[in-house]
């Protein structure tokens, strides 16, 4: 008679009721574990790029370069940038810190489309030509006839720029409000004139 003994964790198989060995079922539930992290990881690193083009308007992301990036702070500006994408305001955050300029700056999560404009004197604009119509609307009925507008890598569609700098993807067209707001100055002018001649 012959006696044979095997022991619980030896018995791997591929075949029903075989039982795994502690170490191969810890080994499966870490790499689930790691897979599915690394999918939520994923997820959230990524949506915030994605989630633009699900939006009436499809705007994708266009990056500053370098010397386009923290530049008005330097220059002693106080710099408030608005951004959608919270990986981009927390990174722009740290650029500032890391430049010595955060004291100048602010950075906030924020829809362009519901910010008003009307509080500064120049607007540096990172725009796509998709949206720069509607933002030459939008600039044009809120800016003050003071302010300078800057749009880099693309320029407004109707608007004549005042000086253009730099070349390929560091152009800046330079727009002076003096000369895109006087359509809507003058007819406030005529308007208000001809309601003055009625009143007498």
């Amino acid at each position: 008679m012959s006696v044979s003994v095997q022991s619980e964790e030896t018995e791997i198989g591929t075949g029903t009721g075989t039982k795994l060995s502690p170490g191969v079922r810890r080994f499966g539930l870490v790499l689930t574990g790691a897979v599915g992290g690394a999918l939520v990881a994923l997820c959230a690193v990524t949506t915030p790029f994605v989630a633009p083009a699900l939006r009436k308007v499809c705007l994708p992301f266009v990056p500053g370069t370098t010397a386009q990036v923290i530049a008005a702070a330097k220059e002693g500006y106080r710099a408030v940038g608005f951004e959608l994408n919270p990986w981009l305001v927390f990174y722009s955050r740290y650029r500032a810190w890391r430049e010595g300029v955060h004291h100048q700056t602010s950075f906030h999560i924020s829809d362009l489309w519901k910010v008003s404009f009307a509080q500064f004197s120049n607007v540096v604009i990172f725009g796509v030509p998709q949206m720069m119509e509607q933002l030459e609307a939008k600039l044009q009925s809120e800016l003050q006839t003071s302010a300078k507008v800057v749009a880099c890598r693309f320029p407004f569609p109707t608007w004549t720029p005042d000086h253009v700098a730099g070349e390929g993807i560091d152009t800046v067209w330079v727009y002076d409000a003096k000369t895109f707001k006087p359509q809507v100055t003058t007819k406030k002018l005529q308007d208000h004139s001809e309601d003055s001649r009625t009143i007498h």
